[in-house]
């Protein structure tokens, strides 16, 4: 099997459940920036060390293509004739309660913020930070779908804890790297 199929070549493609689409739709535009963020992540990956950081990244990448996966679906293909899922797995309250714990655990071991941090640290917390970034906007092409068409709050809700996490994680990365956080405050100008 070839890797180029061909079929996309007049700038359309196909969503699960064979809908033909514009390579510029919305639904297109959300899976994309969640498959950038997937990526973003595989680089942070790279410059981390810590085992338990990366084996939460990993769990969060395979979440990602599962959310990915369902924004590629139309709400009303999600089913099959059958009564069957399409899809083997779906985002649920439980991988967005996994976050918020993996969170809470992290700012244990933090100080308490008192101003806005500055993007940035060494290499791996300056990559959580664009991660942090492309999540957000991963978040909002899905609330720009569903404005059209019906995203499952799910989703939104995933990315938007995620993000959360991300950011979390950066200061926690930078804390486990001893590198100072920098802060904005307008104070100091």
């Amino acid at each position: 099997m070839k890797i180029y199929t061909k079929t996309g070549d007049k700038g359309q493609t196909a969503l699960y459940g064979g809908t033909r689409v514009s390579k510029a739709s919305a639904r297109v535009d959300s899976y994309g920036n969640i498959d950038e963020l997937n990526s973003f992540i595989g680089i942070a990956k790279s410059h981390i060390e810590d085992q338990e950081v990366l084996k939460q990244l990993k769990k969060i990448q395979f979440d990602l293509f599962t959310v990915g996966s369902e924004a590629a679906t139309p709400v009303d293909k999600l089913m099959l004739a059958n009564g069957k899922s399409r899809l083997p797995v779906i985002i649920s309250d439980t991988e967005i309660e996994e976050l918020e714990n993996w969170m809470d655990a992290f700012e244990e071991k933090l100080e308490p913020l008192q101003y806005f941090i500055l993007p940035g640290g060494g290499k791996s917390a300056t990559f959580l930070h664009a991660a942090r970034t492309i999540c957000r906007r991963a978040e909002r092409s899905l609330v720009f779908l569903n404005e059209s068409e019906e995203v499952r709050p799910e989703l939104i809700k995933y990315l938007n804890r995620l993000s959360d996490y991300l950011f979390v994680l950066a200061r926690y990365i930078s804390k486990l790297n001893n590198e100072p956080e920098e802060y904005w405050n307008p104070n100091e100008r």
